[in-house]
């Protein structure tokens, strides 16, 4: 197996929604994701949470935390996509809507239960389930 790839991406939160992007490159094309991408040559993980954040969504993001580090396994077929993923929680700056940019195709605002509802990769939903523990999801305590 190749060795991995380093990626970075930044969970913002507002008022118990999330930030989405939906991908429109692989890996993971056409999944909904927090917003995120390859580190550049001289970049720590947390420079490229908060670049990709705004190359994506157009929001200047602050603060980040890292939430956790995921491996990726290559996709099938998909020639260099062994990532390591560090995942970030970011504070957003002002209040500013998101707009997709760069290769994001879409970008919204879902609550826990919507997002379980999108096409979403299992560290994306698994993010979504630690985040909301505290909270209701579908119904349940």
């Amino acid at each position: 197996m190749s060795m991995p790839r380093l990626a970075s991406s930044a969970i913002v939160e507002r008022a118990g929604r999330y930030l989405l992007v939906r991908r429109g490159n692989p890996p993971a094309a056409d999944l909904f994701a927090f917003p995120g991408g390859r580190a550049e040559p001289g970049e720590t993980p947390e420079e490229t949470a908060l670049r990709e954040l705004f190359e994506e969504t157009g929001i200047v993001g602050r603060n980040p935390r890292l939430f956790e580090t995921v491996e990726l396994l290559p996709e099938a077929g998909v020639t260099g996509s062994h990532f390591l993923l560090s995942v970030f929680q970011v504070e957003a700056e002002g209040t500013d809507e998101a707009e997709a940019r760069s290769d994001a195709l879409e970008a919204g605002w879902f609550l826990p239960e919507e997002v379980l509802g999108l096409p979403i990769p299992e560290s994306v939903r698994d993010c979504i389930l630690r985040l909301s523990s505290k909270t209701t999801i579908g119904g349940e305590a």
